[in-house]
């Protein structure tokens, strides 16, 4: 069903329009919108593992939470900003200037409907620039709308404990953390007697690099022909319960968080005529 890994009395899209229309304190209410890709994840993984990972991680976190927390799923974006894997057939790239209109526009719907907290979820490192620009937008156009852009992986989890040095150091791409999750998550879909070991050679320059990842911009193929940018091999799905555990209860204390916040609130505030001149018309 639509619904995903979301327990379905949190997946917005079920409610009607009259159910949402009648939500009390909607003001504090939290939307949570999981942001995926689909992009080739190596030989292993399906080009789905992004979006895969950010919903499910999202509902496991709603599932945790008490009924006196209101806070609901959107569907997830399944199409990033994925441009650095499309050589590779399965990637299914927008630009950012289509992606940027694309969270804008469902922010604005959001906030048309009555609601004033935003949580970004994303699960694609090549796209946190484009949601932090379109929560910055959302603001300044809607003094009272607090919208927040986070990465799936920055809350505190277990993979560490689990990683190699050299994993933890230079991998980025469809590596340990990644697959053990996907094992957990979506079994059917990973393919380990296909998984390969790939890491990137240490960035040069210490100075524009202290940890030898790559400092300049870089395509996936720049790589090597495999897609992996790690070592997916160790993996497990008994580790990948442990780290959906641990990120899924640092999600629910975050959505709880958020939803008792009250941070520099404001009237609605527009651009009008400032958004064309490159002036806000209203302070922050």
């Amino acid at each position: 069903m639509m619904h995903g890994f979301n327990p379905p009395k949190r997946f917005l899209p079920y409610l009607s329009w009259t159910e949402i229309a009648a939500l009390p304190d909607k003001a504090n209410t939290v939307i949570v919108l999981p942001c995926g890709s689909t992009e080739q994840h190596g030989p292993h993984l399906p080009c789905a593992v992004d979006t895969v990972i950010c919903s499910g991680v999202v509902g496991h976190a709603l599932a945790r939470l008490p009924d006196s927390v209101a806070a609901y799923a959107l569907p997830p974006i399944t199409y990033g900003k994925s441009e650095e894997h499309l050589h590779f057939p399965g990637t299914v790239t927008l630009s950012g200037e289509t992606l940027l209109a694309t969270i804008n526009e469902v922010g604005e719907s959001v906030y048309r409907s009555g609601f004033r907290k935003l949580l970004f979820v994303n699960g694609h490192g090549g796209q946190p620039q484009v949601l932090e620009i379109a929560a910055r937008e959302l603001r300044l156009r809607h003094g009272d709308f607090i919208v927040i852009p986070q990465h799936t992986w920055r809350l505190p989890h277990v993979a560490g404990r689990y990683m190699a040095e050299k994993e933890k150091k230079l991998a980025m791409h469809a590596g340990h953390a990644e697959t053990a999750i996907m094992l957990a998550l979506a079994p059917d879909t990973v393919h380990m007697e296909r998984a390969v070991t790939n890491y990137p050679p240490e960035f040069p320059s210490k100075l524009l690099s202290p940890d030898g990842r790559p400092a300049c911009a870089w395509t996936a193929r720049d790589f090597g022909p495999s897609g992996v940018i790690g070592d997916p091999l160790p993996a497990t799905r008994e580790q990948g319960e442990a780290i959906l555990d641990s990120l899924a209860a640092s999600w629910a204390q975050a959505i709880a968080e958020l939803h008792a916040l009250q941070w520099a609130p404001r009237e609605e505030a527009t651009w009008g005529r400032g958004h064309q001149t490159g002036h806000v018309q209203s302070s922050l």
